[in-house]
């Protein structure tokens, strides 16, 4: 994350997001697979996706499955459902010429995780009273009865796992756009840690 500033000095928050190349490595038709999608794979870039290869080995399914579309350095594969699957083919590539600046898109990704959690943080509870005599602080308190239903229902809101999982952040707008670097600038953040890697989608609505 970083800032830009507009025509009135005002500081925006932005987030520099680096944009593939992406290759077409599928394409699945209602006839063959029962839905409509493309799937696209990505590598980080040429120089380092080589040497990625040459430590990883490729089983001989998805080897000849990548070689159909040339994309044999790409290493995260991920589909994605369209509407007119015969527009695309296979070899094609998505970059930063697939996005216009005003742009609205939708950025999935996996959160921070935070490790073990406490109700307080994880479900913003209210402490207890913080007085001499009180035993409850930051304890979660009664979670059921003993009698009826005589066990804790699931989905209790308790303590344990906080983040590391996968977010949506919808309507982000694309305020400009870098071609020689990659780059797109987007207002506000995105789930993850830098380096994270998003699933770009633009916005329906």
């Amino acid at each position: 994350m970083t800032q830009i500033f507009d025509e009135k000095n005002a500081s925006i928050p932005v987030t520099l997001i680096k944009i593939g190349p992406c290759t077409v490595t599928q394409i699945k038709t209602v006839p063959t697979d029962g839905y409509d999608a493309v799937q696209l794979g990505f590598d980080l870039s040429k120089k380092k996706a080589e040497d990625n290869q040459k430590k990883r080995s490729l089983n001989k399914a998805l080897e000849g499955h990548l070689k159909k579309s040339g994309a044999l350095t790409s290493r995260y594969l991920k589909e994605y459902h369209v509407n007119r699957p015969e527009e695309f083919e296979l070899g094609q590539t998505f970059d930063i010429t697939n996005f216009s600046p005003n742009q609205f898109i939708d950025v999935r990704g996996k959160s921070i995780g935070k490790g073990f959690s406490g109700t307080v943080k994880r479900h913003n509870f209210s402490r207890g009273p913080m007085s001499h005599g009180s035993k409850n602080h930051r304890e979660p308190g009664s979670i059921g009865a003993g009698s009826t239903p005589g066990r804790v229902y699931p989905g209790k809101r308790m303590a344990g796992r906080l983040g590391g999982k996968p977010t949506t952040l919808k309507r982000l707008a694309i305020l400009r756009i870098d071609a020689d670097e990659n780059l797109l600038v987007v207002k506000g953040s995105v789930p993850g840690k830098p380096g994270n890697l998003l699933s770009l989608t633009p916005s329906v609505s």
